[in-house]
């Protein structure tokens, strides 16, 4: 498909930690649990992504395959690759048919089950081709009549789903595995979370996910080299926001974005998520003049490979007040368009678009559309944008000057909009990653380094305490090379803890918390660590009941690492 998407991420474009276990069929019935207890829930939408919500729907596999009732693990069918199983929900009930025959009904939510194989729908493609699953389907009921479809998979497979459809693979390796950490954070620390069935969707409502047949062996590569790691800030994962192309200047996340909930704007602001450019000697572009320069000029940037790098949109007056009439009604429903424009309102004669805010990219924050009737105060740059279509489609970003003609009677004739970038702009711009990568040939972690403000390419942080579940923790993680810390909150002064990283027993001994500025260790572990795949086995001390400490291993580049405390 195209470069673009709606979301204004590059297309070609809250995970909940849980054990699930699953019956599968055998003589015997025998468990079977998915490779990694990171598991991500993603509703599959139907074609053109219109809706995730289905009342009927075909099931197809790649290999032998059964259906379970969830809530008693009770087999209901098994079928072979040859079979279609056919789902209808009516009256709170699923109808079952095979090969048009049917074989049960049952109710509540159903595991469908390919150990073997991969699972899919019947004539649902992505990018043309057949889509096919990893993991399990989960049909689960949303009302009487109708039901989610829900894909339930390791978290490493659901990103070799993404990756290759948020960035061209031509950006290069290490522009795909700054891309697979973003994602990583993205689906771990989402923004929001719409719906308890699932974690997040397969559009760009969520990060676009296209399953196994679209898989790519450099961007599952990318996603195999940065397993386990993640973005932090200050012990937290970051938000990881990306988008296609910032136009030469990222935003600040505060401009661009709503508080969840409360919808106030500008929204609460992230310290990793700071507006800057890409040629340091450009100042901020929020006042009129310098955003004009900038977005009607064509300066250096790592952005310029993309073809939304500039662009102009232009208008006739009668043009515009048309798709405004329109616009103005369903961006109304929004709460960022005062006053309301309702259905049957008249819109009156165009004056002028004005615009009273920027952020420090040159993004509109807040715009007026001054006609002879009103004056429409807009906030927040996805409703602007949503706004102001041409032939139907959005502006490709709020990063745009406008300059309204008029003609020799003082009334407007025309509005010429010049632009840069496409999306919200707010951290990684996906075509200033893939230059980096190609161009300047940095390093995946120097990529993320340079669109989110003081962060640490890390593991997740851990909890290793007393408690049962906790007093073994393990994780995974590929190092591109030999050098990393260990980061350790002793808030309840325990005084050593253990580990086996890489087949070998380390003991730890840790500062006397009770000093507050000791409560922090960084400890040098490089020798321990190998380039590629690193196992660690943390262990929490016997005899140590209702204490715990937090833990996370951070990548370092430098000559950086040293046991402190």
């Amino acid at each position: 498909m195209g470069i673009e998407g709606v979301s204004g991420r590059i297309l070609l474009r809250p995970t909940v930690i849980i054990l699930f276990v699953l019956l599968i069929f055998c003589t015997a019935v025998k468990t079977y649990a998915l490779d990694t207890t990171s598991l991500v829930r993603v509703a599959i939408s139907n074609t053109g992504f219109k809706s995730v919500v289905y009342s009927e729907i075909s099931i197809v596999a790649t290999d032998e395959y059964a259906l379970y009732d969830k809530a008693t693990a009770r087999p209901i069918v098994k079928l072979s690759p040859t079979d279609v199983l056919k789902i209808k929900m009516a009256a709170n009930s699923f109808d079952l048919s095979v090969n048009n025959k049917s074989v049960a009904k049952t109710q509540g939510t159903i595991v469908i089950d390919c150990p073997r194989g991969l699972l899919g729908v019947e004539n649902l493609k992505r990018n043309s081709k057949q889509a096919l699953y990893h993991g399990i389907f989960e049909v689960t009921p949303k009302n009487e009549t109708q039901f989610y479809l829900i894909n339930v998979l390791d978290l490493q497979n659901y990103l070799k789903g993404v990756v290759p459809n948020e960035m061209p693979v031509r950006f290069g390796l290490e522009a795909l595995k700054a891309q697979a950490v973003a994602a990583r954070n993205y689906v771990l620390m989402p923004r929001t979370r719409a719906f308890k069935e699932f974690d997040v969707d397969d559009s760009v409502a969520s990060q676009v996910y296209f399953g196994a047949s679209t898989e790519s062996p450099l961007a599952s590569q990318a996603v195999n080299e940065t397993e386990g790691l993640v973005a932090l800030y200050n012990w937290d994962l970051i938000l990881a926001q990306y988008s296609s192309t910032a136009g030469g200047y990222t935003e600040s996340y505060e401009n661009a974005f709503s508080e969840p909930g409360t919808k106030e704007f500008p929204s609460k602001s992230k310290p990793y998520l700071q507006g800057r450019p890409d040629i340091f000697s450009v100042a901020p572009l929020n006042r009129e003049e310098e955003a004009k320069i900038f977005y009607m000029s064509y300066p250096d940037s790592y952005d310029m490979k993309s073809p939304y790098y500039r662009w102009q949109k232009e208008f006739t007056r009668a043009e515009l007040e048309k798709v405004l009439s329109k616009t103005l009604i369903d961006q109304s429903k929004t709460g960022f368009i005062k006053p309301e424009f309702k259905s049957g309102d008249v819109l009156g004669e165009l004056k002028e678009l004005k615009v009273k805010r920027r952020g420090v990219s040159g993004k509109i924050m807040e715009l007026e559309i001054v006609t002879d009737k009103q004056t429409y105060r807009v906030n927040k740059e996805l409703v602007i944008r949503r706004l102001l279509q041409k032939d139907g489609v959005s502006l490709p970003s709020a990063n745009v000057v406008f300059e309204n003609l008029y003609d020799t009677d003082k009334k407007l004739n025309k509005i010429v909009a010049y632009g840069g970038g496409f999306g919200h702009g707010v951290g990684m711009s996906q075509y200033g990653a893939g230059f980096m990568s190609t161009s300047l040939h940095k390093s995946f972690d120097k990529i993320l380094k340079r669109y989110y403000t003081g962060i640490t390419i890390s593991t997740v942080p851990v909890i290793l305490s007393s408690q049962d579940g906790q007093k073994v923790v393990t994780q995974t993680f590929y190092a591109p090379y030999k050098k990393a810390n260990l980061f350790v909150d002793n808030k309840y002064n325990i005084e050593e803890f253990s580990a086996n990283i890489n087949g070998v027993d380390v003991a730890f001994e840790l500062a006397n918390s009770i000093v507050p500025f000791n409560r922090m260790s960084k400890i040098d572990i490089s020798s321990y660590i190998k380039p590629g795949k690193n196992t660690v086995n943390f262990y929490f001390p016997e005899k140590k009941e209702n204490k715990a400490i937090r833990l996370y291993i951070e990548l370092v580049e430098k000559d950086e690492c040293k046991y402190s405390f």
